[in-house]
């Protein structure tokens, strides 16, 4: 009878198998933040449910692989690279999933408006924000081939472009965060005190989702320094 191992049946041929598996959920849950908005706007609430819904499912799912690579990641286990860099990375990748649930609770228990000159601008932070989440799932992508090339040569040299990329995305991401929250200042009596101050949230935790993807990318440009 062959005896299997659970530790080596998580892992695969890569220390970086399940934290692909776990930035493919992330990504899938921060996907769903553009359509949440956009319901909430639309003022369709059994569409915000169940999108809602949609994302609470993901982030267990995310918390399930978390919770399982914690517990079979012991601390002697030989790797390519630091456990404390692994785990770093995890606890990054999970902010996403986290904050996409903050932001989804907050359009199903509030009654989110805007002004309509303030909808498309809140789009394209979104947008850009996610693409910078889906960015770190193409870094993710990279590392068993930067595992197999000893993180040097010309695998290194594309991953390191890729995590400046990246940055570039978070960039610009600040630059909407800023015309964003302008419009938002200036439309504040028309919104009113408190659902400034609520979408004023909603504009960090939607900034959040790029500044987590951006430093989980730096997590990975410190393993190629070392």
């Amino acid at each position: 009878m062959v005896i299997k191992n659970p530790l080596m049946q998580l892992f695969g041929q890569s220390p970086f198998t399940p934290l692909q598996e776990h930035i493919c959920v992330v990504i899938d849950c921060a996907n769903e933040v553009p359509a949440i908005f956009a319901a909430a706007l639309d003022h369709d609430l059994p569409k915000v449910e169940l999108i809602r819904g949609k994302i609470n499912t993901l982030e267990s799912e995310a918390d399930r692989i978390k919770n399982e690579l914690r517990a079979h990641l012991p601390k002697s286990l030989f790797l390519p690279v630091d456990r404390r860099d692994l785990l770093e990375i995890l606890d990054l990748q999970d902010s996403i999933a986290d904050t996409a649930q903050d932001i989804a609770g907050m359009m199903f228990v509030r009654h989110m408006t805007l002004p309509n000159e303030m909808r498309e601008p809140l789009m394209e932070l979104t947008t850009r924000c996610v693409d910078a989440c889906n960015h770190l799932g193409k870094i993710m992508e990279e590392m068993n081939e930067l595992i197999s090339s000893g993180f040097r040569g010309a695998e290194a040299d594309k991953v390191m472009y890729m995590i400046d990329e990246l940055n570039k995305i978070e960039t610009d991401t600040d630059i909407h965060a800023i015309r964003l929250m302008r419009l938002l200042f200036e439309n504040e009596e028309e919104i009113g005190p408190v659902l400034t101050m609520m979408w004023d949230r909603v504009i960090h935790w939607v900034g959040d989702l790029a500044n987590y993807a951006e430093r989980a990318g730096n997590r990975h440009r410190l393993l190629l320094a070392r």
